[in-house]
């Protein structure tokens, strides 16, 4: 790697984390009730016990952590999937995981699951779901212990499909107040309290950066093809299987906790993917991190561009991604190709 790669690489690493830090720190501190950026440090060292202190640490860092966490998976996900189908359009919930999650979060509440046995049980019967989808789409798509990924794809889509449908029908038999949980569920929410679960997903999301990461140059060869790959001595089914499960597990954990979060694991690496190239080695990091930011930055926007209203966060993400990629594929030569 020549050292003027490496000079723009950190330029860009270094953006991102200023970036990340000033949207944070100002998620922090606006809200409904807006708290000087010159009180922060005194409130965490004095006043725990306020009112002040409650909003910055019991309610806005959880979501920022949250954010932190729920966009990088996505995003790094979608970045994941866009190098092993080599499909710009691929992201995390075209495989249907998103639908087996919420599909299981919706049995929970229709069943009333969740009133015997606690809120907990929500993400659990999410990720039950989502895993269920992931047997099926791996047990479909192995042939002769070779995974084909167009075979992966098309099932993914029909599984979705489905999913959407015995969703529909669950809506149509069920409560108006377990219809709006549902409803709920499916526009996406940071707003989790329970630090157990949060602890849980930063440590699962950050694990997959790391796991993911140690692989990047097989993800470069398979971006290539998989008959280049081969020739460069890859050993791809080992390598498509890794990084499946890693996409799938941050899809299923992602939505199981924080509902559907649209257009986060399609627009971040692609865009990224098509100002830095698609070397994996900066790409990974670079969508993680930009992911974070960007969901966080779309949560500060939900709790305060209605206030005192909040809206979904899923619904701002739907409406901001939406809107750059249309723009994108509006541009000629925006799409990257291989």
């Amino acid at each position: 790697m020549s050292i003027r790669k490496k000079k723009k690489w950190a330029l860009l690493l270094a953006g991102i984390v200023l970036a990340l830090f000033i949207i944070s720190f100002l998620s922090l501190v606006i809200g409904t009730k807006d708290i000087k950026i010159t009180d922060v440090f005194s409130i965490a060292l004095n006043g725990k016990g306020t009112t002040e202190y409650s909003i910055l640490f019991d309610i806005r860092l959880p979501r920022i952590l949250m954010g932190f966490a729920i966009g990088g998976a996505l995003s790094l996900a979608g970045a994941i999937l866009q190098g092993i189908f080599r499909n710009p359009l691929v992201e995390p919930y075209t495989l249907g995981i998103s639908g087996g999650a919420t599909l299981g979060v919706s049995l929970n509440l229709v069943f009333g699951i969740s009133r015997s046995f606690g809120i907990l049980s929500m993400p659990l019967f999410g990720f039950l779901g989502a895993f269920f989808v992931i047997l099926i789409l791996y047990s479909l798509s192995l042939k002769k212990g070779v995974i084909k990924m167009n075979g992966l794809l098309l099932t993914g889509v029909m599984i979705s499909f489905v999913s959407s449908s015995l969703l529909m029908l669950l809506q149509s038999i069920t409560t108006a107040e377990d219809l709006q949980g549902i409803i709920f569920w499916i526009m996406g929410s940071l707003d989790e309290s329970n630090w157990l679960l949060i602890k849980m997903c930063l440590c699962v999301s950050i694990a997959g950066l790391l796991l993911s990461y140690i692989l990047c140059l097989d993800l470069n060869a398979l971006a290539l093809g998989e008959e280049e790959a081969l020739h460069l001595g890859i050993s791809v089914e080992r390598s498509k299987r890794f990084f499946f499960i890693i996409a799938s597990v941050l899809t299923g954990l992602s939505v199981s906790l924080a509902g559907v979060i649209a257009f986060v694991g399609l627009i971040v690496p692609h865009f990224l993917r098509m100002f830095i190239g698609g070397d994996h080695r900066i790409l990974l990091v670079s969508s993680y991190l930009a992911g974070a930011g960007f969901l966080i930055f779309c949560d500060t926007l939900s709790r305060t561009i209605a206030a005192p209203l909040e809206l979904p966060v899923g619904v701002v993400t739907g409406i901001i991604g939406g809107s750059f990629f249309v723009y994108a594929i509006s541009r000629r030569g925006l799409l990257w190709e291989n």
